[in-house]
């Protein structure tokens, strides 16, 4: 009796976990190269010939087109850990690319795939403790932040820019937007413009949006400004309804353009009245309003988006207003100085040092759009490593340091483990070991070799990593070079890496439709 169409097609047993295997090993492949200070970057070019340039795991796993569906589950890994952390992205995929490769020996070995599991999930739990004792006790300042950031960008395209200067930046940034209830990490924003070197980079205490004065006689800069947000049009209105009217003189048609220039002039003096300095609308002004409005040297930007109202009002204070007639000082924000600035073909209004401020901006420039776009990458993920790290107060020691003393935890722990399961536990430790042994291969030397030295250190030190000393690779304490990771990377790395795995492991038939 058949069951499945006839189009169906089934792999079952062995062959199917051998498939899954595979497919979730190549992803992690795809992206091992990339890891650490010395990781290489991936050219990836679209169907259109879009070509993308970077080293960032989850930038390359997003833009790859996969269509195996455990494959598909390595992807979510790196996207979960992005989700979550931020960064750590490539340590996840490829730790749960290892997981796999060690799984498949073990089912060589005629371990049962439900043994596997319950292994991984108890290796899991005993990794995550022993996370739990690599937690450094240091204070949280802003020379640990900096640090954290520059851990995560070493390695990453910065343009040049030097990562301690750019780790600066964004320690200024979190600092700016932290607050009794936690970071508000929404209200950092990074803004690239191609054009000038990468040293550029500078942090706006405010917004910048994509926006041009509605009149060129307007001023480009207003110092210590009351800033105020209308939800109106500045302008004829027009009706919903078409109507015509006839005219049977001139004198009839003057009247209508002299009441037409009245209204026109009311509601620029009434803007004028209020006492505004910077005006943002999100609809028309009329170019006769907006040319009264300049006159009186009052800045006007005209049909802004909401969300780009949104965060004027966030940044500034001031409260949107429906009504020219309700417009009142009660109504405006203030900001230091709103400023206009044109980059090539590119406006762009600078809203800076609001007395409500609750928003900063990572303020990109760059070469190339290759550049900026890398730029951009690094300066995400140092911004959320920063942020992890400021909210749970937990660092660990980078350049391995912390993934050798968690495999040593977990391969003790595996002598006290009975049966087979014991297997799979020996397993993880081994598994866990491919981050400080990638960390080498990207370097240049010897896997295998660096891997006995640092088990070595580790046992001698009590920490060991392998650090970048200037041009040269060495094997040393990590926290006395400045490389820490939050803790939260680490936990999520291995939470997300085993779920990944157990489930790739689990299955053992694929159905799939033609």
């Amino acid at each position: 009796m058949f069951i499945l169409s006839e189009d169906s097609n089934r792999t079952q047993g062995r062959d199917a976990q051998s498939s899954n295997i595979m497919a979730g090993k190549a992803v992690s492949e795809a992206v091992r190269t990339t890891l650490g200070p010395r990781g290489m970057d991936k050219m990836l070019v679209d169907s259109s010939g879009n070509v993308v340039i970077t080293n960032d795991g989850a930038t390359i796993l997003n833009e790859m087109d996969i269509e195996h569906p455990a494959a598909q589950m390595i992807v979510e890994v790196a996207e979960s850990q992005e989700e979550e952390v931020g960064d750590g992205t490539t340590t996840a995929a490829v730790l749960a690319g290892n997981l796999l490769a060690e799984a498949e020996d073990l089912i060589e070995q005629d371990v049962h795939a439900t043994t596997i599991v319950e292994g991984y999930h108890e290796a899991a739990r005993i990794a995550l403790e022993a996370i739990e004792d690599q937690v450094l006790d240091v204070d949280v300042d802003d020379e640990l932040l900096e640090q954290v950031a520059v851990s995560s960008m070493t390695g990453k395209g910065t343009g040049g820019l030097q990562t301690e200067t750019l780790a600066e930046t964004v320690v200024g940034a979190i600092r700016q937007i932290n607050s009794d209830e936690g970071v508000q990490r929404d209200n950092v924003e990074i803004h690239t413009q191609v054009g000038s070197s990468s040293n550029a980079t500078e942090l706006v205490n405010g917004i910048v949006i994509d926006e041009e004065p509605a009149h060129d006689e307007m001023p480009t800069s207003v110092e210590d400004a009351s800033v105020a947000i209308l939800d109106v049009e500045l302008g004829i209105r027009t009706g919903e309804v078409d109507a015509e009217y006839a005219i049977d003189s001139i004198d009839q048609l003057n009247a209508a353009l002299d009441a037409e220039e009245d209204e026109l002039r009311r509601y620029a003096q009434d803007v004028i009245d209020s006492g505004v300095d910077v005006l943002f609308t999100t609809d028309d002004v009329d170019d006769r309003v907006a040319s009264l409005l300049a006159s009186e040297g009052i800045l006007t930007f005209e049909d802004i988006t909401n969300k780009k109202a949104r965060k004027v009002a966030n940044a500034t204070g001031a409260r949107r207003v429906g009504a020219l007639e309700d417009l009142s000082e009660d109504d405006f924000g203030h900001a230091d100085r709103v400023r206009t600035e044109t980059y090539g073909d590119d406006d762009l209004a600078f809203v800076e040092g609001g007395a409500a401020a609750e928003a900063v901006t990572v303020f990109v420039r760059g070469g190339t759009d290759h550049v900026v776009d890398e730029l951009e990458r690094a300066i995400e993920d140092a911004l959320d490593v920063v942020t992890a790290a400021l909210d749970s107060g937990e660092v660990v020691p980078g350049a391995g340091a912390t993934e050798i003393a968690i495999a040593d935890a977990v391969r003790s722990a595996a002598a006290g483990i009975e049966g087979r399961k014991q297997l799979a536990v020996t397993a993880f430790a081994d598994a866990l070991d491919i981050v400080p042994r990638t960390l080498a291969g990207n370097t240049g030397q010897d896997p295998i070799d660096v891997l006995v030295d640092l088990r070595a250190a580790h046992e001698a030190e009590g920490r060991a990593g392998l650090v970048t000393d200037g041009e040269t690779v060495t094997i040393g304490d990590p926290v006395e070079h400045g490389v820490v990771d939050p803790a939260d990377v680490k936990r999520e790395a291995v939470e997300s890496a085993t779920e990944a795995a157990t489930m790739i492991v689990r299955i053992d038939d694929v159905i799939a439709a033609e």
